[in-house]
């Protein structure tokens, strides 16, 4: 369950965390935080510029969702967290289940179609912190699946 301000740029393989295929992004990642301070939580996410965050924001608020106490978290906003999972998998196409949640409840969801030939997504999420956090996810995925043929 990702902060849905997060935003991820690499995954992060220094063993700081016992079983990173198990985090809401499928592995730790480095990133930045787009929300900026601001209280407008949507226009936040969309047009806040990505800032530097502390490793120790990395590792406890923004690759694990529900951040209450983080200094960026605006006080009104759509979400806490956003969970992902695969729903199916096959040569041609991967269905992610993504579920936007506050106060641990659900608000949120759908599905999310890859298409593994033309790789890019069939029918993209209208909201760009899905995307971008549904993006990463399956890049882990990709990496996990590729890794274990090897």
């Amino acid at each position: 369950m990702a902060c849905p301000f997060f935003v991820p740029l690499e995954i992060v393989n220094d063993g700081s965390w016992p079983h990173p295929a198990r985090l809401p992004l499928g592995a730790g990642w480095s990133g930045a935080c787009c929300a900026s301070g601001q209280e407008a939580a949507a226009d936040a996410a969309t047009a806040a510029t990505p800032v530097a965050i502390d490793a120790a924001y990395l590792r406890d608020f923004c690759n694990l969702g529900y951040a209450t106490a983080c200094p960026h978290l605006p006080r009104s906003r759509d979400w806490d967290a956003v969970r992902f999972s695969v729903a199916s998998s096959s040569p041609l196409e991967i269905t992610l289940c993504y579920v936007c949640e506050l106060g641990h409840a659900p608000v949120e969801h759908g599905t999310l179609n890859y298409d593994l030939v033309g790789e890019a997504w069939r029918h993209p999420p209208r909201d760009p912190r899905v995307q971008r956090l549904a993006n990463s996810y399956l890049r882990a995925y990709r990496i996990r699946q590729n890794n274990s043929f090897i």
